[in-house]
């Protein structure tokens, strides 16, 4: 959906889908329907509607798509609706423990749970790309010099290409074991304080919070799609339209994990095979499913059908590897001066990209921590209420 306008177009309101339903199972009058005056609790549950909608048309316009800085502003958009939607759930916690709301709210932290070990994978996968970053400085220490090229410099720089290379083969494949052999540590967020809310612990089924040797990036997001469906009439009325922002929280989870696995290295990760779609008549579905389209179009370029990750630094850091082990396969000593200025080109091309994922990886790291321990403690927080 390139070029759509979404600012003036949010969709029918909660206000106007609530009203519907309920008069839907309620038999009333559209002379009721009319004179309906919104409740304090609608306006609440149809502004968290627009935040959602806001976030969302707001990434659709901000910064390169897949990049560092986009994926950030992403989970900076998870975290704000988010604790929005842990307001409504404390602000309403009586009719939370009552039917429809407890299936509903304890089907969405079961598919929280599964979000935790999609942040744990892909801090492994982050933990891959500093393994490039550090390739890429032995390439940049050895050629990036104001003293003239020689052949002991080429010889170490084409090392750490070719280890470079095989790396991000090894991380497409996978078969492979080097590619996954990060996957296999323990590389936890940390356990929850144990002064904290002891008795949290039992609702989790387990406390082993790093993915597993036969863990699936792709089945880990079907398990998080699986039965996904708008919340029926029935539902909403009898949930006061609380049934609606559960499913809004529950498609932006799918979305972000869906998204990080689109874009980082990390085990199987097949993510297309999601089926993920929301429909038109809600105020954010339209931005989101831009989004969702424009991360597809993205993965069916010919030159990232086969790539380990779609973030924007991995396909630059390939290309500039690439680029620079071809040339040096073509240099012959001694070296002219036009081979050695090409050289010192795309040492700088490499510089740039490596700048940039010294400068940005430690930033997303923490905020990819951040939802993992803000998925916990909402779930925590409002399982302990309900108990």
């Amino acid at each position: 959906m390139p070029g759509t306008d979404f600012q003036g177009s949010f969709g029918r309101s909660l206000l106007s889908l609530r009203r519907d339903q309920v008069d839907l199972v309620a038999g009333s009058s559209s002379h009721h329907n009319h004179q309906h005056e919104p409740s304090n609790m609608e306006v609440e549950l149809d502004s968290f509607q627009r935040q959602v909608a806001e976030k969302f048309i707001d990434l659709n316009a901000s910064g390169e798509l897949l990049s560092l800085e986009w994926i950030g502003k992403l989970l900076d958009s998870f975290l704000c609706c988010q604790e929005e939607f842990r307001a409504i759930v404390f602000n309403h916690r009586s009719q939370i423990s009552k039917p429809p709301m407890d299936r509903l709210i304890s089907d969405y932290f079961e598919r929280s749970i599964k979000a935790l070990d999609v942040c744990n994978a892909i801090r492994d996968g982050i933990e891959q790309i500093r393994q490039w970053q550090k390739l890429a400085d032995i390439v940049i220490s050895a050629l990036d010099s104001h003293r003239p090229v020689g052949e002991g410099q080429l010889r170490r720089a084409k090392k750490a290409l070719i280890d470079l290379a095989i790396g991000m083969l090894d991380e497409k494949d996978p078969s492979s074991s080097s590619g996954t052999n990060l996957a296999h540590r323990n590389r936890s967020f940390g356990r929850i304080r144990e002064s904290h809310h002891h008795r949290s612990i039992g609702h989790f089924r387990s406390l082993s919070w790093s993915v597993s040797r036969s863990w699936s990036a792709s089945k880990q997001l079907q398990a998080l799609a699986n039965n996904l469906a708008t919340p029926r009439s029935n539902d909403v009325a009898a949930s006061n339209g609380l049934a609606v922002p559960v499913y809004t929280m529950t498609s932006v989870l799918l979305f972000v994990m869906w998204a990080l696995v689109a874009a980082i290295p990390c085990q199987d990760r097949g993510f297309l095979q999601v089926n993920f779609f929301v429909p038109r008549h809600f105020q954010w579905a339209a931005p989101v499913m831009s989004l969702h389209d424009k991360v597809v179009e993205e993965s069916k370029r010919r030159d990232r059908k086969n790539c380990c990750g779609l973030l924007k630094e991995i396909d630059r850091i390939e290309k500039c590897s690439r680029l620079m082990n071809e040339l040096i396969d073509s240099v012959h000593f001694p070296l002219s001066d036009d081979k050695e200025i090409e050289v010192k080109q795309r040492v700088g091309e490499l510089v740039e990209v490596h700048e940039d994922l010294k400068n940005g990886l430690d930033p997303f790291e923490k905020k990819v921590r951040e939802v993992f321990h803000r998925i916990v403690r909402s779930r925590t927080e409002t399982l302990d209420s309900l108990c």
